[in-house]
């Protein structure tokens, strides 16, 4: 398979699939920094967290990555971006994820 650079840089065959998830994870994740007031942050990055780890999974599924190996695959990244989100969630305050949702659906009441 090659040398063990070759293995960890290139992430066995799921290489595009890792630079999509990493963009889906990072644009978002900057735009939610920039755009909410900082108390609005940590829930918000917790549900971006949790759907692109529900995201890596179902590629996971539709690749049929297998789940036991001593490579990084799909499904590891998908319960390393659950345990992110679990840290996000449980630094926040659940004050703070309510007035996240009023913070959005009030916004979409304004646009219509």
């Amino acid at each position: 398979m090659g040398s063990p650079m070759t293995r960890v840089f290139l992430f066995g065959r799921n290489f595009g699939t890792l630079i999509a998830l990493s963009f889906a994870v990072a644009i978002p994740a900057f735009l939610i920094v920039h755009a909410l007031e900082p108390h609005l942050v940590l829930p918000a990055l917790s549900v971006l967290f949790f759907g692109t780890a529900a995201l890596a999974a179902i590629m996971a599924f539709s690749v049929r990555s297998k789940k036991n190996t001593e490579n990084l695959n799909l499904w590891d990244v998908a319960g390393g971006l659950v345990i992110t989100g679990c840290a996000a969630s449980v630094m926040g305050e659940p004050e703070q994820v309510a007035q996240l949702f009023e913070h959005l659906f009030e916004r979409r009441s304004h646009d219509q």
